[in-house]
């Protein structure tokens, strides 16, 4: 049976979420959270495949992005924030509980409501980012990166420098991706390619280079039709020129709250409930196929499950059978009672 895909609002005193909705309305629910600089569109092909398995099918407008509020202060793209957005979206459906499933910056949010809201998770899922107790914050990634591809001497922070450029020239870099919208969804979204991996990514010259972007914007690419097509294009320039680049690079601002949100943790930050990891193999920022990216993941979850897709950082939209096969493997073998409602 196939269902539509639906556009529905929630609005609340504190916030708006646009999101999609796929699937029977009873379906056991399956809450996925895009990352940067994306949208709900990013899951267009696991909503209408995970609603045939009977799945209730949910993906959000991130806060500052899409049909979704925004605002104008670092401060309120928090994750505590957002979580909030999260648990409201989850009330409005009148729901209990979900099983959570993130992508890049979504992958935080689904972490932090498993590890703060383990009430109200069933399971959780994350693409290419690995679950960091203590916060997924500079703090705590740069000592885990690979020595091996990155030298000291020579690359600091490692691929993560691109980081310290929004710390360090925020304006900078909101102005080098809104330079030419389309030219930078275009740059941005490109399939994984074998043969970088074990060399540099591009976001450890970040600030050598004046941005990720570069002063001007990024030069005109071909679109890669492997991760979007035409529409796809169309949509993701018309959402971020409404929107504009403050929002979604204002994730990036909170490493501090974000540190200071994961000491209130409880449990230690343990995570009891079934957790699927799916690693992108071609994925050289959050590279976690031979970093030790992935090692506090492993020591603080109970019931892990990890799956290498062959695939850069763009999986969903890149490899959607490879990652619909690992989510549909996962649910029926390790939360079968849920699935079967």
């Amino acid at each position: 049976m196939t269902f539509p895909v639906t556009e529905h609002t929630l609005k609340t005193g504190r916030h708006t979420t646009g999101y999609l909705a796929c699937g029977p309305e009873s379906g056991p629910l399956l809450v996925f959270c895009h990352g940067w600089p994306e949208l709900s569109l990013s899951w267009r092909h696991q909503l209408p495949a995970m609603a045939a398995l009977g799945f209730r099918c949910i993906a959000p407008d991130m806060r500052g992005y899409g049909r979704s509020s925004t605002y104008t202060r670092h401060e309120d793209f928090a994750q505590e924030q957002i979580v909030g957005d999260m648990i409201e979206l989850l009330a409005s459906l009148g729901r209990d509980k979900a099983v959570w499933i993130g992508h890049d910056w979504g992958s935080p949010v689904v972490w932090n409501i498993a590890a703060h809201h383990a009430d109200k998770t069933v399971g959780v899922a994350s693409l290419c980012v690995p679950y960091l107790a203590e916060g997924f914050t500079l703090e705590n990634i740069v000592p885990l990166v690979d020595r091996k591809t990155y030298p000291e001497a020579e690359f600091p922070v490692g691929q993560w420098d691109y980081q310290f450029f929004y710390q360090e020239s925020f304006d900078q870099a909101c102005k080098g991706f809104e330079a030419n919208i389309r030219n930078t969804v275009k740059a941005l979204f490109r399939k994984g390619d074998p043969k970088s991996v074990g060399k540099p990514s591009r976001t450890a010259f970040a600030r050598k280079n004046g941005g990720m972007a570069g002063p001007n914007g990024f030069p005109d690419v071909p679109r890669d039709g492997a991760v979007i097509t035409e529409q796809d294009l169309d949509a993701y320039t018309a959402a971020l020129t409404r929107n504009g680049f403050f929002g979604p690079d204002s994730w990036y601002m909170n490493h501090k709250a974000n540190a200071a949100y994961a000491k209130r943790v409880p449990n230690g930050g343990r995570l009891a409930m079934p957790v699927l990891f799916l690693h992108g193999a071609y994925d050289v920022t959050c590279e976690t196929m031979t970093s030790r990216l992935p090692e506090p993941m492993r020591r603080d979850c109970a019931d892990l499950t990890e799956v290498v897709v062959h695939s850069g950082h763009w999986m969903a939209q890149e490899q959607p059978v490879a990652v619909n096969a690992a989510l549909a493997k996962w649910l029926a073998t390790k939360l079968p009672h849920y699935w079967q409602g």
